[in-house]
């Protein structure tokens, strides 16, 4: 068979060809009118964004990563307490810069129970900002801060709500 041509084939935008944008999950994000909470992760951080709608292109209120908390003396990069310190760290960025309600945008991600991805979603809420999550979804307060590796990270909470932005 030949690929289809002519006046009917309309041809996909680059980025759903290369399977990097789910243009049908976007416009959905974006009608709600709300700011964007946008989690991605790589093989060695995980970074969040705090993101607001503009037709001539998103424009970025607040940008937190997991690497800027090797400054606060937190050596994890890509796991659960980590990803809960980076949420509360995106939050009060955004706090300051005037967000209140964001709506989570986890891409192309599977949003399963209990993954990094909602705690970086718990660590904004416990930190200000409203987002809208089921408590279901969210991991429990044992992982978020840190038992099951023998990590302590209360202090680094402390540490984070009192820090100036």
């Amino acid at each position: 068979m030949t690929k289809a041509n002519g006046p009917l084939f309309t041809v996909h935008y680059r980025r759903r060809k290369e399977g990097r944008t789910d243009y049908v999950k976007r416009i959905a994000l974006l009608k709600s009118g709300l700011l964007r909470l946008v989690i991605r992760k790589s093989n060695s951080a995980i970074t969040a964004h705090i993101v607001q709608f503009d037709p001539k292109g998103d424009v970025t209120l607040a940008h937190a990563s997991t690497r800027d908390l090797e400054k606060l003396g937190f050596k994890g990069k890509r796991n659960v307490p980590s990803a809960y310190l980076l949420g509360l760290l995106v939050a009060k960025r955004g706090i300051a810069k005037g967000a209140k309600k964001c709506i989570a945008d986890f891409g192309l991600y599977t949003a399963s129970k209990g993954n990094i991805l909602f705690a970086v979603v718990k660590g904004a809420v416990d930190g200000g900002l409203d987002i809208n999550v089921g408590e279901e979804k969210l991991p429990s307060k044992d992982r978020l801060t840190g038992k099951h590796l023998k990590v302590d990270v209360t202090s680094l909470v402390s540490k984070i709500k009192e820090q100036k932005v």
